[in-house]
């Protein structure tokens, strides 16, 4: 009998990257999760050897960290990365952080997060991915195409940063039989709305709803299987028409 698949979610205690461990569970993928928080005591790799604590903003303990991860895989195989754990700090009441009064350290930490454990995750498992084929997720962002009402300056730019990463790892990694694509969600129903969030589906989303995190684990789910082979360097928005 076949060995399952492997995948590796970060962000996975909550929101998208949680309803994505779940998704692929319920496919009988074998799930490995990264976050800064214990998941919810239910998930079935909540305890053992399938979840990591860490804070990825410690570029240092993610190089540990792969080396860890590395003997969990089966037979030296990885055949899915999403890349999904993003912070994005928030002023006081909700409010923007702009581009001129954003302290260094909080953009630093941010291109930690959102950017840099991205790159060294994937670069870090460049070799397990090519034997299985593999495929890497990266979550984007609509706030890194246009100046978003809440998301802030250093949260936009390090999203824009990596859809550009996203093209050079496709590109660079297409010899290698790894395939890397970005989701872009627009609206998405967490628990980490702003309070103006209502006004924005009503004035700027043509189907009047946020969307949810099963659909956009879905999509994920998509990126990572067979339907997907020739789709690479993609950053496919799920937004409900929010082009505006």
């Amino acid at each position: 009998m076949a060995a399952p698949r492997t995948i590796i979610v970060t962000g996975a205690s909550r929101g998208i990257g949680h309803a994505t461990a779940l998704r692929f569970h319920r496919e009988g993928w074998r799930v490995i999760t990264v976050s800064r928080h214990s998941p919810p005591g239910e998930c079935p790799w909540s305890e053992g050897r399938s979840h990591i604590l860490l804070d990825l903003s410690n570029l240092d303990d993610i190089v540990h960290c792969v080396e860890i991860m590395r003997g969990m895989l089966v037979d030296g195989e990885l055949h899915a990365l999403v890349n999904n754990a993003g912070i994005s700090p928030k002023g006081p009441d909700g409010s923007r952080l702009n581009s001129l009064e954003t302290d260094i350290d909080t953009w630093q930490s941010m291109y930690n997060t959102n950017f840099y454990a991205p790159l060294l995750l994937t670069r870090g498992f460049v070799a397990e991915l090519s034997r299985a084929r593999g495929a890497v997720v990266n979550l984007t962002s609509i706030a890194g195409s246009r100046v978003h009402r809440f998301a802030g300056s250093a949260y936009a730019t390090s999203k824009a940063a990596l859809a550009a990463l996203t093209r050079e790892m496709a590109y660079d990694l297409a010899a290698v039989d790894v395939r890397v694509n970005a989701i872009a969600p627009g609206e998405i129903d967490t628990t980490i709305l702003s309070p103006g969030t209502p006004e924005i589906v009503e004035r700027d989303i043509p189907m009047r709803r946020l969307g949810t995190i099963e659909e956009v684990a879905d999509l994920i789910w998509f990126l990572c299987s067979h339907q997907a082979t020739y789709i690479t360097g993609a950053e496919i928005p799920i937004n409900g028409g929010q082009h505006a």
